[in-house]
């Protein structure tokens, strides 16, 4: 009767603990948050608007609103984790080129991330629409942005704050 059971708990769990898609969404949800916690502190340490790119195959982080080449942020450690899926999703558009110091990763293979709209920090580390003309007071940021990440049945969601962009 034991072994019959063990079976039974194996047949139903084996395939989902020796997935890799649920530690890819872990490790790329914690991947995403500190890049935007990086991008609000570097808008607060530099003084300056840091853009941040939601769009659904990677999280990037430029100075502009197009991310333009010249606009990119570096990467900490001056270089992005370089995975496969990073290389393929974090290319110059009008290249073609992949940029290992941008600070942009991936979303990896199986794994599914909602994209939102461009937003930035501004020097106080506020989020602002990307819409919302510089500089302004008034932000029309969400109270919450709520951000999904999941691959084989995990789902794992992060929060943006609107009135202090604070990321949880």
């Amino acid at each position: 009767m034991v072994i019959v059971i063990v079976g039974i708990i194996a047949a139903v769990m084996g395939p989902r603990f020796f997935s890799r898609t649920t530690f890819d969404a872990s490790g790329y949800n914690n991947q995403m948050v500190a890049l935007l916690r990086y991008g609000q502190k570097l808008a607060i340490a530099q003084n300056r608007n840091v853009f941040v790119r939601l769009n659904g195959n990677s999280v990037a982080l430029c100075y502009n609103a197009t991310c333009s080449a010249g606009a990119r942020v570096l990467a900490p450690g001056s270089t992005n984790t370089a995975s496969a899926a990073t290389r393929q999703r974090c290319v110059d558009p009008a290249t073609n080129v992949y940029d290992a110091g941008w600070a942009c990763e991936g979303v990896p293979d199986g794994v599914a991330m909602t994209a939102a709209a461009t937003f930035y920090f501004d020097a106080a580390g506020t989020p602002f629409a990307s819409a919302d003309a510089q500089p302004t007071l008034v932000s029309t940021f969400p109270d919450r942005l709520a951000l999904s990440v999941t691959g084989a049945g995990v789902a794992l969601t992060t929060a943006i704050e609107g009135g202090t962009g604070y990321v949880r």
